[in-house]
């Protein structure tokens, strides 16, 4: 039997901080492959990504696992409780960089899967596709694994991503889709004078100001049948000016949106586009803009694959998950242009923290619901 939590500490011990490897995955290649998991490194642009795959290819029956081993950086270490690295257990709670996020998760879908095929070998074949680049800029990562698959014939049926998905009490939250999001660099131009004669320039400061003020005093919808309502938020506004009698030449900001299924980011770029141009005819002030889009909203819409993990979840935890879309991002929007996806994994509250920490017994806790989806979905 693999222990979990023994390979969330050897995980955490690998200073993977994105985009390093840092021994990661090649320690849970050389597992998998002691376990007969055919074992091919996908890495794209210096970029580590791991496909494993235990079964047939092409096999009609085919679980994926997805997750990645990279971390964000720890910030000051002098901070930490306990070196970021060392993987020490305190008061039954597992610290380190990528405790939370997601090192155990991925820990726990391998030792589900390995321990599964060894003591059922299922009719199927089961995929686990784990990179390198999540916290990064994501290009190279889940991306480059599924291009690589694609290239060589291998698929999904359904994937499951083990990112912490429960706010607060394990069990209480699965994610069955994603917001999307996209960020919008916004410069306004005027022209440079003295503020003694604003008259004699034409200042892009008041006109950036308007336009923000209509893009977040704008309801983009009120929320749909598995969305929240989506947002706008002002998240920056500079000119770069230290001097008080200067009306500078430009002003910048930027906006970041997340948005539901009742949107496009084609449609909202028209948006912000058209807005900025009305601003442009009332104060004679152009804008240029850079988007952004990270993910489109998507939803695996609930059925069979979303029931079996509720199910499973419910089994070993006692508790009813929440069907959720809520949060950020995850490289869940990419695999579902491949697949049905849906996440379930730990509570999140520490993850990118100072002293971040899993309850050990939420590792081993989350290592039987894999193994239970497993064999629900083999069954």
């Amino acid at each position: 039997m693999i222990d979990p939590v023994e390979l969330t500490a050897r995980l955490i011990q690998c200073p993977s901080v994105t985009p390093e490897e840092g021994g990661a995955l090649t320690l849970l290649e050389t597992i998998l492959a002691e376990a007969d998991f055919t074992c091919t490194r996908a890495d794209r642009e210096g970029i580590s990504n791991l496909f494993a795959r235990w079964g047939a290819k092409g096999h009609a029956r085919t679980f994926g696992f997805n997750g990645h081993t990279d971390v964000v950086p720890v910030g000051d270490p002098a901070a930490w409780t306990v070196a970021p690295f060392s993987a020490e257990i305190h008061d039954g709670a597992m610290f380190g960089r990528g405790a939370t996020d997601m090192k155990s998760g991925v820990a726990a879908f391998a030792a589900a899967a390995i321990d599964f095929v060894r003591d059922t070998p299922p009719d199927g074949a089961i995929i686990l596709a784990i990179t390198g680049d999540e916290e990064g800029d994501a290009v190279h990562g889940t991306r480059a694994l599924l291009d690589w698959m694609d290239a060589q014939g291998e698929a999904m049926s359904v994937c499951l991503v083990g990112e912490p998905t429960c706010p607060d009490t394990m069990g209480e939250m699965i994610k069955i889709g994603r917001r999307g999001s996209m960020t919008a660099w916004i410069t306004a131009t005027g022209v440079q004078g003295h503020s003694a004669y604003p008259h004699r320039a034409k200042n892009p400061v008041p006109a950036m100001a308007r336009l923000i003020d209509r893009l977040s005093s704008h309801a983009l919808d009120d929320g749909t049948d598995h969305f929240q309502p989506s947002t706008l938020a002002a998240t920056g506004f500079d000119t770069g000016n230290t001097a008080n009698n200067v009306i500078p030449a430009q002003c910048r900001s930027m906006v970041n949106i997340r948005f539901n299924d009742a949107h496009s980011s084609a449609a909202l770029s028209d948006w912000l586009c058209a807005e900025a141009a009305r601003v442009t005819e009332e104060t004679g002030v152009g804008f240029d803009m850079d988007i952004k889009v990270s993910g489109e909203s998507f939803l695996t819409p609930p059925g069979s694959f979303s029931d079996l993990v509720v199910r499973a979840v419910e089994a070993e935890t006692g508790v009813t998950p929440e069907l959720s879309t809520s949060g950020g991002t995850s490289d869940a929007r990419f695999i579902k242009d491949h697949c049905p996806v849906v996440e379930c994994g730990l509570v999140g509250k520490t993850m990118h923290q100072v002293d971040e920490q899993v309850p050990v017994e939420q590792i081993t806790q989350l290592k039987a619901i894999y193994a239970r989806i497993l064999k629900g979905y083999f069954a």
